[in-house]
């Protein structure tokens, strides 16, 4: 599917994967426009618009007869969850997703597809089930922001518009200045010797390489038939020992020395300025929708994703 001439705004776009999406769609013929907060140092065949992510401005120009409006704002979950930042999360992206919505209903030519970022976390953290799309949601925080945020979407989306909906898993990726992603913290930690089982291990990883999920948000864009909530993520979501004992061979890090709960919980604030929650939970989860409707992951193993990543950064 190709998306040459075509006219996307990505909002909330230049962090990790902002970058990688606005890089693969300028690549692939399109002109991009990111509508962030502030203009990163990194440089790319796209323009920058400026705001909020609250409040109606000049950056509203860029979706008048615009092909696609991506939606990626949020504030960052890498943190220490205190209440200011609990409260941050939560409005980051009710907020950004009602003044879009509010955008969308003051210009002429409102894009007519809206792809709305969320999160496989909707599904909270069960130790074994494989979660679809169909599958039961958690509770706790993040099903809680997640279930907010699709709700804005359902309310702010015109009724004309094609809405999909991105239950996203984390995305393993390159950093080309705007951060490295998970892949940038984890593959810090098993170079150093540390990435082996954290607590039980059993905690499900579910992953996704940069260049299917951008081949997924492509298909979104072009795709008139994708239409509602979709996981994206690999099809084959590994525990968290798995996941990093085939980090540490891609790496060739022979060496990986366990964590008890213990140490993550007073490591994690101390030293990584994160939720150890972050590491001491997780979810299995399947794109059941994406397989059904045929879509070819060029990365669906773990070591041959890391393999290419590793390569290319090298």
């Amino acid at each position: 599917m190709s998306l040459e001439g075509k006219r996307i705004v990505i909002a909330g776009g230049s962090g990790f994967l902002g970058t990688s999406m606005a890089t693969e769609f300028s690549r692939s013929g399109a002109h991009v426009t990111i509508v962030a907060r502030s203009k990163k140092a990194m440089t790319g065949d796209w323009t920058h618009q400026i705001w909020d992510g609250r409040s109606i401005g000049p950056w509203i120009k860029s979706l008048d007869g615009c092909d696609a409006i991506v939606n990626l704002a949020g504030r960052t979950v890498n943190c220490i969850k205190t209440p200011d930042h609990q409260d941050e999360i939560l409005r980051s992206r009710i907020e950004s997703t009602r003044v879009l919505g509010q955008a969308m209903r003051m210009v002429n030519l409102p894009p007519p597809v809206w792809v709305q970022m969320s999160t496989a976390h909707i599904y909270g953290d069960p130790p074994t089930a494989v979660c679809t799309e169909g599958s039961a949601e958690g509770i706790g925080l993040a099903p809680t922001v997640a279930r907010a945020w699709e709700a804005a979407f359902a309310e702010c989306k015109l009724p004309e518009q094609r809405g999909v909906i991105m239950r996203t898993s984390f995305v393993v990726g390159r950093d080309r200045g705007a951060g490295g992603g998970a892949l940038g913290t984890l593959g810090l930690i098993a170079k150093y010797g540390l990435g082996g089982k954290v607590a039980s291990g059993t905690q499900g990883m579910s992953w996704i390489h940069e260049d299917d999920i951008n081949a997924i948000f492509t298909q979104a864009i072009c795709d008139d038939a994708m239409s509602g909530a979709y996981i994206v993520s690999s099809p084959n979501p590994m525990s968290q020992v798995d996941f990093m004992r085939t980090l540490r061979k891609v790496i060739r890090m022979p060496i990986g020395l366990p964590a008890f709960e213990w140490m993550v919980r007073i490591g994690a604030p101390l030293f990584m300025r994160t939720d150890p929650d972050l590491v001491l939970y997780g979810r299995f989860v399947i794109p059941k929708r994406l397989l059904d409707e045929g879509f070819d992951f060029k990365f669906a193993d773990l070591e041959s994703a890391l393999r290419d990543l590793y390569a290319r950064k090298h």
